[in-house]
């Protein structure tokens, strides 16, 4: 018998029940639209990085700035230890009159973002990344380090807001070359134009070039291939410091790639999990992966760019050879939309990655410093703390028995 589609009304409604709890603040954050955002945090989340992280706090910012007619804000809730997001949509006379203002900035995004990147936007959050590299950590008194947590805090909501800027100058980007398109070729083929708004010049290849280089260093080195023919990333370390001098170089070279690429972590938006610039494992897996496949980076990019450019070519042969002005409307909006691809792995790398890196790094000195006065067990425990009570433990030592609620946080998100 052949199996059945039961028949569902639709708008389907699940408000919480005895096996999944939901505690709704008022009626009206009940009946916005609810969903489990496992894209970004796909683990249960901790009380630091929902208390201090989430993106969600810039998102009115970025609503009102851009006069967007389709939200105002975006919301989260942690439900059950897990993020579920919401956008909130705008009242209809706002969204109706703010319409116009909308269609009137985005062009101007378009056209300057990537400028505005790079000569004003990134070197502003290169100099962040500097006073936050070279702080100092381990001689800071702690309320030296208690002022360096709210500097780093609105470092982290400025980057955020420069985020929204980059997004929805890409996006509007995209949505131009689009509507030519549509408007020379009638329709848009989205597998074509996925093949076609592909970077590849970007902070994401250059750490796999970087990582591909670092291959190479142990390919050409017969001591360096053997410590690698190791099973895992730990053996291979305890090989490599074995080598002594002769592992040297290498040590040094991955040292460096540690610095400038080691910045993130196995999930970009939390703070809990370990860096690769703190632990070389996950580079080291991938190095030796590198070995196992000879993965070879300029060929690599070289398909990129051909699969790229032949794409390209398809969408323009496509077009009437009489429609002149339509072929110069499609390559003007594909030049403003091929310059704009590198932002998204670039403010991946710089925001979504780097800051929440560096600001692990903050609170971790300051979670070694409250572990040296006995109150926290252990400074990775300063992650289940929220806001207040982290200042609070920094001046009271008895004002907040901060081991037993880090212990019972603990055992909450492991239980999730």
């Amino acid at each position: 018998m052949a199996a059945t589609t039961p028949e569902v009304q639709l708008p389907v409604s699940f408000f919480g029940d005895e096996e999944f709890p939901v505690e709704w603040e008022s009626e009206e954050e009940k009946q916005l639209h609810w969903w489990w955002d496992d894209l970004h945090c796909p683990q249960p989340l901790s009380p630091m990085w929902f208390d201090l992280g989430g993106w969600w706090s810039t998102c009115a910012y970025m609503f009102r700035r851009f006069g967007a007619p389709f939200a105002v804000d975006w919301k989260a809730k942690l439900v059950n230890g897990y993020l579920y997001t919401a956008v909130v949509p705008p009242d209809p006379k706002y969204a109706q009159e703010i319409a116009p203002y909308y269609g009137m900035v985005m062009p101007i995004y378009a056209e300057r973002g990537l400028e505005w990147w790079e000569n004003r936007l990134r070197p502003e959050i290169l100099r962040n990344f500097e006073y936050l590299d070279n702080f100092p950590y381990e001689s800071a008194s702690l309320p030296e380090l208690m002022v360096l947590f709210e500097d780093a805090l609105d470092i982290q909501e400025r980057h955020w807001r420069i985020h929204w800027i980059l997004n929805l100058a890409q996006f509007q980007a995209s949505l131009d070359l689009q509507a030519a398109i549509k408007e020379v070729l009638g329709t848009v083929d989205q597998d074509l134009l996925g093949r076609i708004l592909v970077s590849d010049e970007d902070r994401n290849w250059d750490a796999i070039r970087a990582l591909w280089e670092l291959k190479e260093q142990v390919k050409a080195d017969p001591l360096l291939r053997e410590a690698f023919g190791a099973e895992t990333a730990t053996e291979i370390l305890q090989r490599l410091e074995a080598l002594g001098p002769a592992a040297e170089p290498f040590r040094t070279a991955l040292a460096r790639y540690q610095r400038e690429f080691g910045n993130k972590s196995i999930y970009a938006h939390e703070y809990i999990y370990p860096l690769w610039r703190e632990n070389p494992a996950p580079i080291i897996e991938m190095i030796k992966s590198y070995l196992e496949t000879d993965y070879d980076y300029p060929e690599a990019v070289r398909r990129v760019r051909e699969t790229r450019e032949a794409a390209i070519r398809e969408l323009l042969a496509r077009i009437p050879p009489e429609n002149t002005a339509g072929r110069q409307k499609i390559e003007q909006a594909l030049e403003l939309a091929l310059k704009m691809t590198p932002l998204t792995p670039d403010h991946h790398f710089y925001i979504d990655q780097g800051t929440y890196a560096r600001l692990r790094l903050v609170f971790l000195a300051i979670g070694r410093k409250l572990a040296a006065l006995g109150r926290l067990a252990d400074p990775e425990d300063i992650f289940y703390l929220r806001y207040h009570e982290i200042r609070v433990v920094a001046t009271n030592p008895t004002g907040i028995d901060a081991r037993a609620l880090v212990a019972e946080r603990r055992a909450a998100r492991e239980r999730a």
